[in-house]
């Protein structure tokens, strides 16, 4: 590792949204992380962790699953331990996916939409997700490792037109290839 950066080490990404209305389906969101390798970065994912697993190095956790927004606080909340990965990882692209196999559903139907990503004490970024209300899947977070070895955050939010299974298939592509599914 070369400069004097330290980057990022261990990442908190936390996803809140309120419960459906009595008598309605309950609005099940999911947080996703795909994680890829140096020399594959926008290609096939190394591995994928979404609700009830982790990762095979244990890096990346998801340590709170709702399947209806009730609690308090945040819903979902995953950890990433950036410094602990293996040196052949360089990116992990983080997600929000509503759980609709008739895909009816887009984060406009769903109240109190907060997505909150820290390190330690320190807010990296907030969204609560209605600049893309009409979708069903979104992008939240993506982190790179930088050639001195660091990890960095490229905020942003970008939503897609999406189940479950194809948003893991788009989410981590290039943005020229992700065109068709992005909203």
């Amino acid at each position: 590792m070369t400069g004097i950066s330290k980057g990022l080490a261990r990442v908190e990404v936390a996803l809140r949204w309120d419960p459906s209305p009595a008598g309605t389906p309950a609005h099940d969101l999911d947080l996703v992380a795909a994680v890829y390798p140096v020399d594959d970065a926008y290609g096939t994912p190394a591995y994928v962790v979404h609700f009830g697993r982790r990762s095979p190095d244990g890096t990346v956790t998801l340590d709170r699953d709702s399947r209806t927004g009730q609690g308090f606080g945040f819903d979902e909340v995953m950890t990433l331990e950036l410094d602990r990965m293996d040196p052949a990882l360089g990116r992990v692209v983080v997600g929000v996916v509503i759980q609709d196999e008739d895909r009816r559903k887009s984060f406009g139907d769903v109240g109190g939409t907060a997505v909150r990503i820290r390190a330690g004490h320190d807010e990296l970024a907030t969204d609560d997700l209605t600049g893309v209300a009409g979708a069903g899947a979104a992008v939240v977070a993506e982190f790179t490792r930088e050639e001195s070895g660091v990890w960095v955050l490229r905020p942003g939010v970008r939503g897609f037109d999406a189940g479950p299974q194809e948003f893991v298939e788009l989410m981590g592509a290039a943005a020229s290839d992700r065109a068709a599914g992005a909203s």
